[in-house]
């Protein structure tokens, strides 16, 4: 047995990497405010349309996978049905978002955006990309990569494999 894989002491990664709790807490700052700059362009753009994040968040999704399901997104999203029906109510009503009965299952709806919707996706994410393009630029390759595994170890475990299964893996 190897010396990290013993009850009480530390893991491989343990050894390799050790961190203060002051340096933890620095981090766990880092991304409050990171995520406070992310969000930042499309809060603003959101705020004029009465829209939230939920709203962000759902656009994001169907744009990323068209004739994805009501529940597929509940899934995605960890809301309520409740949350997510207000929400879709209004990016239908708004002409933003498309939802057809299922062709293979007619209980199911699968959601689209019209052309309107994916002009406010492209405007909602043209802020973030020119932010995460910049910063992964300044912070090079081994830093993107170490940075894509940071957030992934942030997800909880069963929470990445759905994401994963529904989304498929992306690219890096």
């Amino acid at each position: 047995m190897q010396r990290g894989n013993r009850p009480g002491l530390p893991s491989t990664g343990e050894q390799l990497l050790f961190l203060t709790d002051e340096q933890l807490r620095q981090g766990i700052e880092l991304m409050f405010f990171a995520y406070r700059g992310f969000t930042a362009d499309p809060d603003r753009i959101l705020d004029e349309l009465a829209y939230g994040r939920a709203h962000h968040r759902a656009i994001h999704f169907i744009n990323r996978r068209p004739g994805l399901t009501v529940n597929d997104l509940l899934d995605i999203l960890g809301v309520t049905k409740q949350s997510l029906n207000r929400v879709l109510r209004q990016l239908v009503e708004d002409g933003l978002v498309d939802s057809l009965v299922g062709k293979q299952d007619r209980r199911q709806r699968n959601l689209y955006l019209t052309e309107e919707g994916r002009l406010l996706e492209r405007k909602l994410s043209e802020a973030q990309r020119i932010r995460m393009r910049k910063a992964y630029s300044n912070a090079g390759a081994d830093a993107v990569q170490g940075f894509k595994t940071v957030l992934e170890e942030i997800i909880e475990p069963n929470v990445r494999n759905r994401m994963t299964a529904l989304l498929g893996g992306g690219e890096t």
